[in-house]
């Protein structure tokens, strides 16, 4: 028999501690896991709608036919993988800053790191996304100041409810600026947020992009009996779309 609750690995990071957990939930009757900073949960295997939703609509955004892409956090894995899941994705380079989440895919201890290390496409980077994002050198170490199709990011909570302090830079007019760099004309750029939209940041996305919007995502919490809305935010890089990964 499984036992209810079983922490899979413990590590001290610059940011914090970091845990991985796995515990038998009772009242879903379900295994799920879990990664916690401190006390403040990152990610649970229970709760994906809004992670599988920021590549799909991300993607769906992206008009190149075979598109070369940045994950920015790289969790449990769910954003990636369903990046993977479309056959017409050219590469994905996913950078986590953490060494420990890196490692737990590697090693086979999270059901999709399998997925993720089998696919040709994925490289796995470690590094700071949020300096790498402000850098001309951008998310390639083979092929410095490369340009990608689309960049979707999913490690703060919120624009304003950061993990670290360190990436606050990222979330105003000039952070996003830079951002957009690496992004080839008509690029798309996609940010999970835990909060409902943020007109506030939708109009701030707006005035750096050529287009802007937030799209909700609604999804069921059995442990409040009721809904919650999340956030992916949408915005394409002014230029012509290009139509080919060329």
């Amino acid at each position: 028999m499984n036992p209810i609750f079983e922490e899979l690995d413990y590590r001290v990071t610059p940011i914090g501690a970091l845990s991985l957990r796995r515990r038998h939930d009772l009242r879903l009757g379900q295994e799920v896991l879990e990664i916690k900073l401190g006390d403040a949960f990152l990610m649970s295997s229970h709760f994906t709608a809004s992670e599988v939703a920021l590549a799909r609509l991300g993607l769906a955004d992206c008009r190149t036919a075979a598109p070369d892409v940045v994950v920015g956090g790289l969790g449990l894995g769910y954003t990636a993988a369903t990046v993977l899941e479309h056959a017409h994705v050219a590469s994905l380079i996913v950078v986590d800053m953490l060494d420990a989440v890196i490692d737990w895919h590697r090693d086979g201890m999270l059901p999709l790191g399998s997925v993720l290390t089998g696919d040709a496409r994925c490289r796995l980077r470690q590094g700071d996304f949020f300096a790498l994002a402000a850098s001309e050198a951008g998310f390639d170490p083979e092929q410095p100041g490369r340009k990608m199709d689309a960049i979707l990011v999913d490690i703060d909570h919120a624009p304003d409810f950061l993990l670290d302090q360190g990436s606050a830079g990222f979330y105003t007019a000039e952070g996003l600026a830079a951002l957009s760099r690496h992004l080839k004309p008509g690029g798309v750029f996609g940010l999970w947020s835990d909060d409902p939209p943020d007109a506030g940041f939708t109009a701030r996305l707006a005035g750096v992009f050529a287009e802007a919007r937030a799209e909700p995502v609604i999804f069921d919490n059995p442990y409040l009996g009721d809904t919650v809305t999340q956030t992916v935010y949408i915005a394409r890089a002014s230029g012509a779309v290009a139509q080919s990964d060329g």
